[in-house]
């Protein structure tokens, strides 16, 4: 296996991208994802929902990078820019990882799975191609993968105050930032899986989404269990932590089902 440390923008050293590429099988070409951890818009939670996140995704056939986004220096766009920037890198180096550049997904985790929602939708935002030197839809993700994310800034205040760098938002800056208020007919697809007594980030961030995806006659796949808190991230004894809620065989499958789901919808 290649592990390696990449730094993709040279704009700003603190975003880097953690490599995780398997040896090569003969007749055998890897999907990629970009793995993005939550933690607010104002850390990264790399120990929980980076390398384990990798690792298991390496299971189900796909090669991926973890990204570590910079926080706390610039507001948005900056962030959506630099998972540009990752997408932009992963898809011109397809041929040195063994990896199949249509078929690049992305996978994100609370604020992180704002970022990653963000990829999804407003992956057309004039600021990128402006910052960024790459083909129109270069950065798209074939699809996102949701877990328990940040949505709109009408339900979840902290990540978004982080996010702009100020405190109070307007309301033209709530919608702008809301992923609601961005999903058209240009959305990539979306698998979301989020529970429904998450005391952190509302379970209705899901379901706005799912109502907003469903209007514009996009395709989503949503999964919302009963009972877990915030942050689960492999629902599994490798990201426990010393909390028993973190697992159940009941959603630990969400890896696996999210897999299932980006093959199915891409035949």
């Amino acid at each position: 296996m290649l592990y390696e440390k990449i730094k993709f923008d040279e704009t700003d050293g603190d975003a880097l991208l953690e490599v995780y590429a398997a040896d090569p099988i003969s007749d055998f070409t890897r999907r990629a994802i970009l793995v993005i951890p939550g933690g607010g818009y104002s850390v990264v939670c790399s120990d929980r929902e980076g390398e384990p996140i990798a690792l298991a995704f390496m299971s189900q056939g796909y090669n991926a990078f973890v990204l570590h986004y910079s926080v706390k220096k610039k507001p948005f766009p900056a962030h959506l820019i630099q998972a540009s920037r990752a997408m932009k890198y992963i898809r011109d180096n397809a041929e040195r990882y063994g990896i199949d550049k249509e078929n690049v997904f992305s996978v994100g985790f609370s604020a992180g799975g704002h970022l990653c929602a963000s990829l999804a939708a407003m992956w057309k935002l004039p600021e990128i191609y402006e910052a960024v030197d790459m083909p129109y839809g270069y950065n798209k993700p074939n699809g996102a993968m949701l877990i328990y994310p940040v949505i709109s800034a009408k339900l979840h205040c902290r990540s978004f105050s982080n996010l702009a760098m100020k405190e109070s938002l307007s309301e033209e800056e709530k919608a702008r930032y809301s992923i609601e208020k961005n999903v058209d007919e240009d959305t990539a697809p979306m698998f979301i899986f989020h529970t429904s007594n998450d005391q952190v980030v509302d379970v209705r961030n899901s379901l706005v989404l799912a109502e907003a995806l469903r209007a514009a006659g996009q395709k989503f796949e949503l999964h919302v269990y009963p009972d877990a808190p915030h942050g689960v991230a492999l629902g599994n004894e490798i990201t426990r932590c010393g909390n028993d809620k973190y697992c159940d065989p009941a959603f630990e499958r969400w890896v696996s089902d999210a897999c299932y789901w980006a093959k199915k919808f891409k035949e």
